[in-house]
Order: C-alpha cells, then sequence, then structure tokens
C-alpha cells in the first residue's frame, strides 16, 4: 500500500466486495490497540489447565471434549486478529438486504450501493475492535464466532475480571477453560453448527428495513449547495449503533424465538456442565457464577448492534431459565436424559420450555 495517506484512502475505501474487510481490519485493529505479550508462565498454566479441563469434563458430557485444541492465551490484538471475520455469518447477509433496498427508494440506488460495503466494513471493524476489551473467551459474546475452529482466551480480560470481582486467578482461569471447552463441544456436536446458521437465515429472510433515514444522510452529505452536517457521518460511524439509528428494520418474532432458545440453552447448559465438573474444584465458583450474571445483563456490542439494527435479541438472561432447565432434567429424568439432548435439535427446549421441563418431557420423552 501507498505511504501517500489519500493514496492509502482510496486502496481502503474502494476495496472490492459486498463488505469492506479490509477497511473493518484497520478500524479493529486500531479499536483493539496495541499488542501486549502475554507472560509465558502465566500461557502455560492456561494451556495446562486444558487438559485437566478435557479430563473433567470427559466424565460427565457425552458431547466429545476429545478434539477440543490447546487454547490461545492472547492479548486483546491477537483475538481481534484472529476473529476479523468470525461474525461474518451475521454480517455478509446484510449486503445482500442493502441490495435488495436498491429498487425499494428512489435514492437508495445510487448511494447505498457504493456506500454499502464501506458503513457495513465499519460496522463490522468497530464491532470486534469494541468486543476485543469485553470478551473473556472465544465463547463469551452470547454468539458463537463460527470462522475458525481455534480456542482462545483474552488474558488480560480474564484477568481484569478477576480483580474487578475480587476472585482469586487461579480459579477464574480454571473456570474460564472449563467454560470454553464445554462451549467448544457444543459447537461441534454433528448438527449444531448447519441447524444455527439455517436458524439465522430463516430469520434474516423475514427481516425489512426502512431506508429513508440512511437515504436522507448520504443526501445531505452529497449535496454540495445543502447545509452539510459533518455529525451525521460521525453518527454513523462513532459506534455500533449508528447504522442502527438510521435503518429502521421489522421481522417475524416467530422466527426469532429458535435463536434465543437454542442460545440460552447452550450457554446454561455451558453453565451447568461447569457447575457440575467444577464445583469441588473451584471454591468461589458461586462468586463467579454471581458476576457472570451480572455481567449477562449489561449487553456487550455485539449485541446492542444486532439488536438495534435488526431486532435480534439475544435475552442472555435466559440462560439462568436454562441452566436450571438442566438441573429440573437430571434430577427428574436423570443424566442420561439430560445428555440426550445435543442428539438432535428436535430434543432441544423450545422457548418456552427453559421454564416448564414438564412442558418438555411431555413433547419429547413421550413421543
Amino acid at each position: 500500500m501507498s505511504d501517500n495517506l489519500f493514496d492509502r484512502l482510496f486502496e481502503l475505501l474502494s476495496t472490492p466486495g459486498p463488505v469492506n474487510w479490509r477497511l473493518g481490519r484497520e478500524i479493529t485493529q486500531s479499536l483493539a490497540g496495541a499488542a501486549e505479550p502475554i507472560e509465558p508462565k502465566l500461557a502455560e498454566e492456561y494451556q495446562e489447565l486444558t487438559l485437566a479441563a478435557q479430563l473433567r469434563l470427559a466424565d460427565r458430557l457425552t458431547l466429545d471434549v476429545s478434539t477440543t485444541h490447546d487454547i490461545h492465551p492472547v492479548d486483546r490484538h491477537s483475538w481481534a486478529d484472529q476473529n476479523e471475520q468470525s461474525y461474518r455469518y451475521l454480517i455478509e447477509p446484510l449486503a445482500e438486504k442493502f441490495s435488495s433496498l436498491q429498487g425499494s427508494a428512489a435514492m437508495a440506488g445510487p448511494f447505498l450501493g457504493p456506500m454499502a460495503p464501506v458503513i457495513l466494513g465499519i460496522q463490522a471493524g468497530t464491532m470486534i475492535g469494541f468486543m476485543s476489551h469485553r470478551v473473556l473467551g472465544q465463547f463469551d459474546t452470547g454468539l458463537p464466532a463460527l470462522d475458525h475452529d481455534d480456542l482462545y482466551l483474552v488474558v488480560p480480560n480474564v484477568e481484569g475480571f478477576a480483580r474487578d470481582n475480587d476472585i482469586e486467578s487461579h480459579q477464574i482461569r480454571m473456570w474460564a477453560v472449563l467454560r470454553e471447552v464445554t462451549h467448544h463441544a457444543i459447537l461441534n456436536a454433528p448438527w449444531v453448527r448447519k441447524f444455527f446458521i439455517d436458524a439465522i437465515t430463516d430469520f434474516y429472510e423475514t427481516v425489512e428495513f426502512d431506508p429513508s433515514g440512511l437515504m436522507d444522510m448520504l443526501s445531505s452529505l452529497q449535496d454540495p449547495t445543502g447545509v452539510q452536517d459533518p455529525a451525521a457521518l460521525e453518527g454513523l460511524v462513532d459506534d455500533t449503533g449508528g447504522l442502527a439509528r438510521m435503518l429502521g428494520s421489522s421481522h417475524d418474532p416467530d422466527a426469532l424465538a429458535p435463536i434465543q432458545a437454542f442460545l440460552a440453552f447452550a450457554e446454561g447448559f455451558g453453565d451447568y456442565a461447569v457447575r457440575i465438573a467444577a464445583a469441588d474444584l473451584i471454591p468461589e465458583l458461586g462468586k463467579i457464577e454471581a458476576a457472570v450474571s451480572l455481567r449477562r445483563s449489561e449487553p456487550n456490542e455485539a449485541e446492542q448492534f444486532l439488536q438495534q439494527l435488526l431486532g435480534l435479541r439475544i435475552d442472555r438472561h435466559r440462560a439462568a431459565d436454562a441452566a436450571q432447565f438442566c438441573a429440573d432434567v437430571e434430577r427428574r429424568w436423570g443424566v442420561e436424559t439430560l445428555q440426550r439432548l445435543w442428539e438432535d435439535p428436535d430434543k432441544l427446549p423450545r422457548l418456552p420450555e427453559l421454564t416448564d421441563p414438564v412442558g418438555w418431557a411431555a413433547r419429547v420423552l413421550l413421543d
């Protein structure tokens, strides 16, 4: 890339494709910050805990944990670098939605077509950059990262979480590794990834946008005789909700429910599995769970962006209902019944069944 600033900017803005991932990468790297090398002994401890977690969980899960890779203990910069496109299954379909809008508004074609890749690149880069300062690991966003199959723990964030909640650091490390290994095993169940992507696809098909707000902003920026308002463009790029404020959307709630149910159950099942595996290993487990519950009540940037733009509300507090569902199923019908839930998607609890295990049993066990 040329050293000339304007040439560099031109190359960034003219990168081809439905999403300008090159621009997104620049923004991600800027927001994530400079690399911070992880202390070797600390990295080694995290890696050794992976084997301990696998051994613990192997006796308690029918899900296969033997294929779990070594965990990569990384800084925020490295996590962002490795995950810049891990949520493209959520971003790239928006390009198709934007394309379909070009004939729905008189001014949409001239502006939205060329601008869509840039807008989406900005939003994707901002989302990942912000997330790098919050996520503890690869499966900590409420939404699975699907671009690769590796496990990551963001060491500065994990250690910071321990300090902020006055939790002994060795205990939080063991908990974090157990959690990562469990969620990795869930995502590697034979049918899970396809089921989830199909549910996301079905939901996107019901989403409808109103581009009038975005068109008004773009029109004002392009009109040389109009009152130009730089704050309008700043509002588009200064946070993950900028685009959402300019695009009204609607969706079918029935298409959202399967996504909410799956994400809540996956997270709640993970919580329950870690609780069973770590009860005698982590004395402060109750304190950790309380801190995690509070953390889930504060939506992260990815959740805020997707909820504001698409109505894709995750409702992570439902994970507590799912964990209690798991406890009730095991108590009433045995651990074998609980483990059978991952045999096929029809056995998963539906959204109302997360608080009604008897209703779930009537549908699944008596079928």
